[in-house]
């Protein structure tokens, strides 16, 4: 997996959340806060941690959140400063601004104004919401037991024009290739002499070792 750079504005119980689930997957982590006791909570679940106010161009800038890869704002019940703070990102040229929304009212602010992804706590927990980001193959993943999930993955030029057979997945990674999806075909039987383009989707299922091993090495 790459190692990424993220930065968590609002460290409540969702963006807090977040951090500690990038940061112990091995990305560097700036966690942000105006409180000076989140701040403090959250030194030791991310790389760094700074008080500022988000609302402030200059602070942000001072801080280099334009050398982050992605900006996850998961500001709590204050609608206009997480509306502020996103305008503010768009426009120092964030690629990825994450940020949580409050009701279907603040969704559209933020559709309005160019939020990249816009997620509800209430629908997504905050670990489903930090491995999708962490990953650039991954889609999407169930939690099955603590030791077992379901990925969605998205191949990459490694499988192209190969075979479920020539992949081997479940010998090499003992993860099963449940189906795959393919523009608007979806096969639920998938045939071992099926074959992978890049941009197919895999939905697969194992042991998370060897999901992680998979995805890892076979992406």
């Amino acid at each position: 997996m790459e190692k990424k750079q993220f930065s968590v504005i609002g460290l409540g119980r969702f963006g807090g959340s977040i951090c500690k689930e990038l940061y112990s997957i091995g990305h560097e982590v700036m966690a942000i806060d105006l409180s000076e006791d989140k701040v403090e909570e959250y030194g030791e679940y991310s790389t760094h941690a700074i008080q500022l106010d988000s609302t402030d161009e200059r602070s942000l800038i001072n801080v280099g959140i334009r050398n982050f890869d992605e900006v996850i704002v998961a500001i709590g019940d204050d609608i206009q400063a997480s509306v502020l703070t996103t305008l503010l990102l768009k426009e120092l040229g964030i690629k990825k601004v994450v940020v949580k929304a409050q009701n279907d009212y603040h969704h559209k602010v933020l559709e309005k104004i160019g939020a990249d992804v816009i997620v509800h706590p209430e629908y997504e927990t905050a670990k489903r919401v930090a491995h999708n980001l962490s990953s650039d193959t991954l889609i999407d993943f169930i939690d099955l037991s603590e030791e077992y999930s379901i990925a969605e993955l998205l191949a990459t030029s490694k499988m192209n024009n190969r075979s479920l057979a020539e992949l081997d997945i479940r010998a090499k990674y003992g993860v099963t290739v449940l189906a795959y999806k393919d523009q608007d075909h979806v096969n639920i039987a998938p045939s071992p002499d099926d074959l992978i383009q890049r941009g197919t989707i895999l939905v697969v299922m194992g042991h998370k070792s060897g999901l992680e091993r998979f995805e890892n090495t076979a992406f």
